[in-house]
């Protein structure tokens, strides 16, 4: 299924925080000069997904992007102007003034996908620097990085180019954990249809062209019951009868993480990852809306990490504590030195089967 929005939108977060009023108030002498400013609020990771989803609704056109800054606990959010600075002081958070809002990036990045057709490449918008980066891989010859970077300069500040000598790849071999067709990829999470139905989510380069999956025993476990990609890389698999389905995520030390629901991701959270080949591995996640063109086509919408992979952990979980965020795509680099992963965000195919965490 592809996507009728842009993918350069900031994917909104859910909630709104409220704010406390003090009784027993009183005015200050005309003396006294201004009220100073409240200082920003001390936020955990979820309140900081809903204040940022509220001030994104609020600033409306002015929305610019916001990230949490994990070692102040604070939520920073991007301004254009006076205004939206104090409309985002008044709901506890840090404005921070940049030049460009979400829109005039969104529409810089929507032009620029028009323009590039470079497998090896990949871009998303980062609210640190208020710019769309486009990353070039090793597959990317000098011509073309070259061309890469004229083109982006047709857009002046809006966009970053870089180069990494690794290479952007989906993460999927031969091996062990979930198997089809010779390949290994990782299972994501166990779902519930409205009926009660038990599925499985991975990634929807490990569910196309194969239709049944077994396990490191090499029982049947399910069918394939649908698949997205390239576009999306998100695919769902029907438990066979029998088959136990804990709604866990096997953190490779002998215990499970218990996932109750699933949630968009913000800039700035802390992550984990969960993969058959390198176990459990954490991060945070550094942008949204990411597009990465892989040699067998281009995803979008996808979310960008410090997280490391290697092949085989595609199609594993994200996730937050107890909360899924997404489904390892696939990205660059190993967990020897380190690299960036894509996470197909998980609300996607949540909602395209009608499924729920469980």
């Amino acid at each position: 299924m592809q996507r009728s929005i842009s993918r350069f939108t900031a994917i909104a977060l859910t909630g709104l925080a409220a704010l406390t009023l003090t009784a027993g108030l009183t005015l200050p002498s005309a003396a006294a000069g201004p009220a100073r400013a409240a200082d920003p609020r001390e936020l955990s990771g979820e309140e900081a997904r809903t204040l940022s989803a509220s001030l994104a609704t609020e600033l409306k056109a002015g929305a610019a992007g916001s990230y949490y800054d994990a070692a102040t606990k604070k939520l920073v959010v991007n301004v254009v102007d006076e205004a939206g600075a104090a409309t985002v002081r008044n709901a506890g958070a840090e404005p921070r003034m940049v030049k460009y809002t979400t829109a005039q990036l969104d529409a810089a990045g929507t032009a620029l996908r028009e323009k590039v057709n470079t497998p090896g490449t990949a871009w998303a918008m980062d609210p640190r620097i208020n710019k769309i980066v486009v990353t070039a891989d090793r597959t990317v010859n000098t011509t073309q990085f070259g061309n890469l970077s004229t083109t982006a300069d047709t857009f002046g500040d809006k966009v970053e180019t870089r180069h990494t000598d690794t290479r952007f790849t989906t993460f999927i071999r031969g091996g062990d954990a979930i198997y089809s067709g010779g390949a290994r990829c990782s299972l994501g999470f166990n779902v519930l249809g409205g009926d009660g139905t038990p599925y499985f989510l991975t990634a929807g380069h490990c569910t196309n062209g194969r239709a049944v999956w077994t396990d490191a025993a090499g029982r049947e476990i399910g069918r394939t019951a649908g698949s997205s990609f390239p576009g999306d890389d998100y695919g769902i698999v029907k438990y066979n009868p029998g088959i136990e389905h804990p709604s866990e995520v096997n953190l490779y030390n002998g215990s499970a993480q218990f996932v109750s629901r699933a949630a968009d991701a913000f800039v700035g959270e802390a992550v984990q990852r969960s993969g058959s080949t390198t176990g459990l591995h954490g991060g945070t996640v550094t942008a949204l809306n990411a597009t990465v063109q892989y040699p067998q086509g281009t995803v979008s919408g996808l979310i960008q990490t410090n997280v490391c992979a290697e092949p085989g952990d595609s199609g594993g979980p994200l996730f937050d504590g107890g909360t899924a965020i997404g489904l390892t795509s696939g990205g660059n680099g190993d967990c020897t030195s380190g690299g960036t992963t894509y996470f197909q965000p998980v609300t996607e195919p949540l909602s395209v089967y009608g499924v729920r965490i469980g």
